[in-house]
């Protein structure tokens, strides 16, 4: 169903649209990813100004080296592993420490400019950066043949 709804709606915009395969293709990807995923653990994204947004994760009882963020071209994947040791001894366990994997895709203007953790709560900060030659800007005209060679 979700494929079908993608296939539809890249038919309807191709005419439009170059170079956007591959955008199509991740979020095809996250569609299908997300049936396969559960809600653990549960997350924000937050625009906190024009240009810049964090995602915030609840990970109460995960420390930094149970965390592994990794950025890859437009893929940010966030990935949580409990010792199963840590549980040893519990006679009851309330807080959820199940390891997690958390995929986001990203848009190509978008740096990761760092992660930070803080009373079980991980923040990503991700900024918008355009570059000059993506900014708006007046095309002059030239002649024909100056753009066919």
């Amino acid at each position: 169903m979700i494929n079908n709804t993608f296939d539809l709606l890249w038919r309807d915009i191709s005419p439009f649209a170059v170079g956007f395969d591959r955008t199509f293709d991740s979020l095809a990807m996250l569609a299908n990813s997300k049936q396969e995923s559960s809600n653990y653990p549960p997350y924000n994204i937050r625009k906190v100004s024009e240009d810049k947004y964090t995602i915030e994760l609840a990970v109460a009882g995960f420390e930094e080296e149970e965390i592994d963020i990794e950025a890859s071209g437009e893929n940010l994947v966030i990935k949580g592993s409990k010792d199963k040791d840590a549980s040893e001894g519990l006679l009851h366990q309330g807080l959820a420490s199940r390891n997690f994997v958390k995929r986001f895709v990203l848009s190509d203007d978008m740096v990761i400019k760092g992660a930070a953790l803080s009373n079980g709560m991980l923040y990503i900060g991700i900024e918008r950066i355009i570059p000059e030659e993506k900014k708006t800007r007046k095309i002059d005209f030239t002649s024909k043949s100056k753009l066919l060679s």
